[in-house]
């Protein structure tokens, strides 16, 4: 077989890339039901329901966990990499988004005062949708879990 036909063979990689496919498509979805407008930004984008963060990596630690069972070197390797990303998700992305709205509310509080006297009119606004909400990453945790195991017990 070839590189790419053992990659597509290999569960170790096939579910962390299922479940962050799946977690967008959701995310996706989600989003265009509740806002009526569909953003294709939303298909790779960070932030929003579920977490893809959290889908893929806990996808690698169940397939790993399937595969490998809880010795040796890589279900702990995982394992510690999921809570990494997880913690991260919640907390440092989590803030900068909210950094972010409050950066893009006194970008537009200075362009109402000043009326385009000022180079801020030349500023894009912040992404606000980075991180993620406890209830996000528990959702993504959950989906990722589901299709590793799911992979794991198919491969």
């Amino acid at each position: 077989m070839t590189f790419v036909e053992d990659l597509f063979h290999n569960p170790i990689a096939v579910a962390p890339a299922l479940g962050w496919l799946v977690a967008q498509g959701l995310k996706t979805l989600l989003y265009t039901w509740l806002n009526k407008e569909f953003r294709k930004e939303r298909l790779v984008g960070g932030g929003g329901m579920p977490s893809s963060h959290s889908a893929t990596v806990c996808a690698l630690c169940a397939v790993t966990a399937v595969k490998y069972g809880a010795t040796g070197f890589y279900f702990p390797m995982t394992l510690f990499f999921a809570f990494i990303v997880m913690y991260d998700a919640m907390g440092v992305r989590r803030e900068t988004g909210r950094q972010a709205e409050v950066i893009n509310a006194m970008i537009d509080d200075i362009k109402m005062m000043t009326e385009g006297v000022t180079k801020v009119d030349s500023f894009e606004q912040l992404k606000v949708l980075i991180g993620h909400s406890p209830l996000q990453v528990l959702a993504g945790a959950i989906l990722g879990i589901v299709i590793g195991l799911l992979v794991g017990i198919m491969m």
